[in-house]
């Protein structure tokens, strides 16, 4: 065992791996500007959108200097679907009507209990 051990070797010392092959991602600068007057640079991907604010190392909040994109503003939104409209999409108003009816017939009957029923002392 002691024949295959690394000489020279600290555990943990440093990395065997090479930074050899790696293509790292294309990069800008994005420039901040506090109301403490600190300029501090963000380094991100070219295709990442830069957030209008950044939070300086002061606290503060800093704006970006230069160009910001903007969202567009022509993208229409889908509106949020709810449980009604799911629902609605699955069945009618008569045969919702109808299955509410068949529930409480069956609630007054004893056949179906709640167990939030509010009404018991």
């Amino acid at each position: 065992m002691a024949d295959r051990a690394l000489r020279g070797m600290q555990i943990g010392s440093k990395s065997l791996e090479s930074e050899e092959g790696v293509v790292f991602a294309d990069r800008f600068e994005a420039k901040y500007l506090c109301a403490n007057g600190h300029e501090f640079k963000i380094a991100m991907a070219l295709d990442a959108e830069p957030p209008a604010t950044w939070e300086c190392r002061c606290g503060e909040m800093a704006e970006i200097i230069g160009e910001v994109i903007e969202e567009e503003e022509g993208k229409a939104l889908k509106p949020q679907r709810t449980h009604w409209d799911m629902l609605l999409e699955r069945r009618s108003l008569e045969e919702l009507d109808q299955l509410l009816q068949e529930q409480l017939e069956a609630y007054r009957n004893g056949d179906l209990v709640f167990d939030t029923d509010y009404r018991r002392p």
